[in-house]
């Protein structure tokens, strides 16, 4: 498949450029300096903006699924506001291109730990990392909204973590993946895998899924 990678330079996105091409995909990556990405055999660098729905449609279009890693930097100082501002306008661009198919990884923290209960609104969530899940958790929600787009939205498990690809994982749908009474983790490159299973054959159309060991 021909593939817009969003976020190519990211944790997860580097793993994921590198699970796409490794798999044979054509890969076209976003990146507002395309010299950060060095040239591979598969891959094209698309100079655009994330945050800017125009460029996100002038570089999407044509290819058949989109997957996006987006984040602005878990140090950005307006990291919530722009996370949102980047999600919409991937979204709104991905339409406007008339892409139908859209993966979103975003975090853990809208799992459901109880009835009611996300992991992001529990006393032991990470002050540092609550900006950033808050607004995953809103563009979730905003993805929920989405009637015509064909959209997935991956949580990775409570742990994700460097580490070896092993091919293999577990599939939950709104709670995170337990391990007795220990948290799931995964490592970024098996997230990588799971990703490129879901654009390849897809399970979870319009919904969230989550994977973990």
């Amino acid at each position: 498949m021909h593939i817009a990678l969003i976020g190519a330079t990211g944790f997860v996105g580097t793993a994921l450029l590198n699970e796409l091409l490794q798999r044979g995909h054509h890969v076209t990556a976003l990146a507002r300096d395309p010299a950060k990405i060095p040239l591979r055999e598969g891959l094209t660098v698309a100079q655009a903006d994330a945050t800017d729905a125009t460029q996100v449609a002038q570089a999407v279009r044509g290819v058949d699924a989109v997957a996006s890693a987006y984040n602005p930097g878990w140090t950005h100082p307006d990291l919530h506001d722009e996370f949102l501002r980047g999600s919409r306008a991937i979204t709104a661009g991905v339409k406007a291109a008339g892409v139908q198919r859209l993966l979103v990884v975003g975090g853990a923290g809208s799992l459901y730990v109880a009835p009611g209960v996300q992991l992001v609104d529990t006393p032991q969530f990470p002050a540092e990392w609550k900006n950033g899940a808050l607004a995953a958790r809103e563009a979730l929600n905003l993805l929920r909204q989405e009637s015509t787009l064909q959209w997935t939205f991956l949580s990775p498990a409570i742990l994700l973590e460097p580490g070896e690809r092993t091919g293999h994982y577990r599939l939950g749908t709104e709670s995170p993946l337990m391990n007795g009474d220990q948290p799931g983790k995964i490592s970024v490159a098996d997230l990588a895998v799971a990703i490129v299973d879901e654009l390849e054959a897809p399970r979870h159309l319009q919904q969230r899924f989550t994977v973990a060991y």
